[in-house]
């Protein structure tokens, strides 16, 4: 059985942990549900919710590619809805396509150019139904889309300097771009081999990790510092198994809702102060089979201004306090803007 500090650092370095998350699930949409009715409120999903991509749930796919000239890749729509305006290589995911597929798929599509997708840059979500996972990654080959081989797919496609400087589909992607370039800016100046103690730490490139789940999970890392030692300490649910604690995700709610309703489960209606960093890693791997997996598990950094001394614990969770390299190394992230993946609510 692997320790608690093991599990961290296969999370770190985007490994699955193995864990059978329906027997490790600490708040189930059945519970959920429960809780829902005991407080007098009708549950609005039902607990047999499952997602199914393209029928229960919508999985969208966003690349932010930049080249050498510091152009973004964007692509001229071709629906009747939008056509002429501008956008990002993007579109939903298709049943039985991992996310980095479908990634490559919609860029090759639009764009004419082949990719290899490199790292997440960001997941953003909007209810408990709907997720974009934007990606970056390196173009390998093809030839840029030009008006002659408009389909309906899209127009042409073009690197630009200023996504503004056309008439954008949304603007709803702008904070997606921002992103794309500061990670950009940061690869070349690594690349030049500029001073690594002087530069911002950012997260290391990190790919959905390939492990099926038939439901989507949140399963939250919540970190604290303990005053006596000055120690990291990480919560540990107690749950049939020692595990990080795991929420499935409501299809109806936001994710900062769900979180906040497994944090009163947790430590009561008095929650001590606290802030979602950034997610360290997702998992996600559809199924041959006929059995669907169309789930996804995110792996969320939680970090608790109090001192543990401070702070009660009403749930079946105790604090592990964690040795000096894991500190260093959760300390390092948590002190840097980009040192998770910005796990972006819309609503």
């Amino acid at each position: 059985m692997s320790t608690i500090e093991e599990k961290v650092r296969c999370i770190l370095n985007a490994k699955d942990l193995g864990d059978i998350t329906t027997e490790l699930c600490d708040f189930s949409l059945k519970e959920q549900n429960a809780t829902a009715e005991a407080q007098g409120v009708q549950p609005s999903s039902s607990s047999d919710f499952e997602p199914k991509v393209g029928q229960t749930i919508n999985y969208i796919v966003a690349c932010v590619m930049f080249n050498e000239h510091d152009e973004l890749l964007m692509i001229e729509e071709a629906k009747p809805s939008c056509a002429g305006k501008w956008y990002l290589p993007a579109g939903r995911m298709e049943h039985g396509e991992s996310i980095t597929e479908a990634a490559a798929r919609e860029l090759f599509e639009e764009t004419g150019l082949n990719a290899e997708m490199t790292t997440l840059l960001a997941v953003e979500s909007a209810g408990g139904s709907w997720f974009r996972f934007v990606l970056t990654g390196r173009i390998t080959g093809g030839r840029l889309k030009t008006p002659a081989d408009a389909d309906a797919e899209s127009i042409q496609a073009l690197w630009l300097r200023n996504p503004k400087e056309v008439p954008l589909r949304a603007n709803d992607i702008l904070n997606i771009i921002d992103i794309g370039r500061a990670y950009h800016e940061n690869q070349k100046l690594k690349a030049n081999q500029a001073d690594i103690v002087r530069l911002p730490v950012w997260h290391s490139n990190v790919l959905p990790t390939r492990y099926p789940h038939k439901r989507n999970y949140l399963r939250v890392l919540a970190v604290v510092r303990k005053r006596a030692s000055n120690s990291m300490n990480i919560l540990i649910s107690e749950k049939n198994a020692h595990h990080f604690p795991t929420v499935e995700m409501h299809p109806n709610r936001s994710l900062h809702s769900t979180l906040r309703k497994f944090m009163i489960e947790i430590f009561g209606a008095e929650l001590p102060q606290h802030r979602p960093h950034g997610l360290l890693s997702m998992e996600h791997a559809t199924s041959s089979t006929d059995e669907v997996t169309d789930g996804i598990c995110l792996n969320l950094l939680v970090a608790f201004r109090p001192a543990l001394e401070e702070i009660s614990l009403i749930g079946k969770c105790i604090w592990q306090e964690l040795s000096s390299p894991l500190d260093e190394t959760l300390a390092r992230i948590l002190g840097s803007k980009h040192g998770s993946i910005p796990l972006n609510v819309i609503r």
